[in-house]
């Protein structure tokens, strides 16, 4: 991972809040579906940012459970539901804005809130594991909102760091949280994934897009690690 000289926050809870903020070990799917752009922009809050156009009105819908095992804003699960955009006028700076966060403990949910923008609430949340399946468990508001099962992959390789682009709001001002993260190499038969939809507002959400259905690309891994960068206003 790269390495930039370390810059304070604050504390939180306790809990001092630096950066690079360095994650030791998580582990991640990675889930992806073409979905219309129009319904997309429905879900991004504000007007620093567009909807990314990947080709005949679609853009890309990615959700990616963690579970968290070595962190230090705690060891706690989440799941993040994005789309890509860019920030206005800037095509070419196409990333990833979370219009919704679930985790399952407080202090990352008021860390993410107030250090990086994102919009974490904690929520009823957990993973299952047996010796070759996995399946995450979401419900928000006390409704249920989404299970998502599928095989547990054995790597194809070593993970690769890769520099992504998170997108956010701080006190109303487009953010760049940028990020260095391992992707998963463990590919996963769309068709062995397993998606129901609950009942809640996060559900309906995701029928809009036109879920449930197969992911055009799922993979896991275990073990990552990832750096989380100083966000800086766009």
């Amino acid at each position: 991972m790269s390495m930039t000289e370390t810059r304070h926050w604050g504390e939180i809870d306790g809990v001092s809040i630096d950066f690079p903020m360095e994650v030791t070990s998580f582990n991640s799917a990675t889930l992806t579906w073409t979905v219309p752009v129009e319904p997309a922009r429905e879900l991004i809050p504000g007007d620093g940012f567009e909807v990314a156009d990947m080709g005949d009105g679609n853009t890309m819908l990615i959700l990616a459970p963690c579970d968290y095992r070595e962190n230090p804003w705690g060891d706690y699960d989440e799941v993040n539901f994005g789309i890509l955009v860019h920030p206005k006028g800037r095509p070419e700076e196409v990333g990833a804005f979370q219009w919704r966060m679930p985790v399952n403990q407080q202090m990352t949910a008021t860390a993410g809130n107030r250090v990086l923008g994102l919009p974490k609430t904690v929520e009823e949340l957990g993973f299952t594991y047996t010796d070759d399946r996995v399946e995450v468990n979401l419900s928000m508001g006390g409704e249920p909102t989404l299970t998502i099962g599928f095989p547990r992959t054995p790597p194809a390789g070593d993970p690769t760091a890769d520099r992504t682009l998170t997108y956010s709001y701080i006190d109303g001002e487009a953010t760049l949280v940028p990020l260095t993260i391992e992707l998963p190499t463990g590919m996963v038969d769309p068709g062995e994934v397993e998606i129901e939809l609950g009942t809640s507002d996060a559900a309906e959400e995701l029928r809009s897009l036109g879920l449930p259905r197969d992911p055009e690309m799922a993979m896991w891994g275990e073990g990552l690690r990832g750096t989380f960068e100083w966000p800086t206003p766009i």
